[in-house]
């Protein structure tokens, strides 16, 4: 049985490994090869426990875990996106161990994330998905998100990849029932650190 806790500094490792990987399945036909094969979990994990330790973080950690084991990870928290008010939330993140997708434990996240936002007093969420992350964006549409039309692209080692901005205003406290098939996902600005 998957259940969703607050991350800590124990978990670290764990949630590199499920990013690094996350990102190496689901842009391997996106994003250069050669900037998905310089990915390290060590490296990652690294940045990650530098963040980890600032102390005046406004975005939140939660991952899913089943049987003892973190098997995905979503961060979130208020938008970094300028042109967003400041009752907007942001999920920057989201990640499902690849060997596992289609398994809920994506939708667990979001659904969690969403309640504590909700709590929060956000109206609305966003998240930026890459264009050519078909699954994914099936996978947020499914959760009540829809394209607003901002647009931007971030550049791998030479290549452009463009984001779409996708929004959910938070209507009823409903959760809206998603498969997480293909569920990796990123936002360049995730966490609060650059992740190159």
């Amino acid at each position: 049985m998957t259940h969703v806790r607050q991350m800590n500094e124990r978990d670290i490792e764990a949630v590199s490994a499920i990013r690094v990987r996350g990102w190496q399945s689901a842009y391997a036909e996106i994003v250069p090869r050669s900037y998905l094969e310089a990915m390290t979990t060590e490296d990652d994990a690294a940045r990650r426990r530098e963040w980890f330790s600032l102390p005046h973080r406004q975005s939140v950690d939660l991952v899913a875990v089943d049987a003892g084991e973190v098997v995905g990870w979503i961060n979130y928290g208020p938008s970094q996106d300028g042109a967003a008010d400041v009752r907007t939330g942001e999920v920057h993140a989201l990640y499902v161990r690849p060997d596992l997708t289609g398994r809920g434990i994506g939708e667990a996240l979001l659904n969690e994330a969403h309640a504590r936002m909700e709590t929060r007093r956000f109206q609305a969420v966003v998240l930026w998905v890459v264009g050519d992350n078909h699954g994914a964006r099936r996978f947020y549409e499914r959760a009540g998100y829809q394209a607003d039309g901002r647009t931007r692209v971030d550049v791998y080692d030479g290549v452009a990849v463009p984001e779409l901005r996708y929004r959910r205003v938070f209507s009823d406290r409903a959760r809206v029932g998603v498969t997480d098939s293909a569920v990796s996902h990123t936002a360049p600005a995730e966490s609060g650190f650059r992740t190159r």
